[in-house]
């Protein structure tokens, strides 16, 4: 008889070296073996803004930008724009 199965549903993005990431942690304890299903579509689509900004927000690729010598403007650079619509 087989082990029951436990699903859990998330997103992930595969990288340039065909390596899934997921979006969010696995709420799995400890070191276990997986079964892994990738559904993805038959024709590439364009990814909404949100998720190419979540995407650049959690790439190593701009680490550094946290370095305090890139901190190179202030709130008193520049002038505000107020957008009529």
């Amino acid at each position: 008889m087989e082990a029951q199965l436990n699903a859990v549903e998330t997103t992930g993005t595969v990288d340039e070296e065909h390596q899934l990431k997921l979006d969010h942690p696995l709420p799995i304890s400890g070191r276990t073996k997986v079964r892994v299903i990738v559904m993805y579509p038959a024709e590439p689509e364009e990814f909404p803004e949100s998720e190419w900004l979540s995407a650049a927000a959690r790439s190593q690729a701009f680490e550094y930008l946290k370095e305090a010598r890139e901190d190179i403007y202030t709130l008193s650079d520049g002038e505000p724009f107020h957008d009529e619509e």
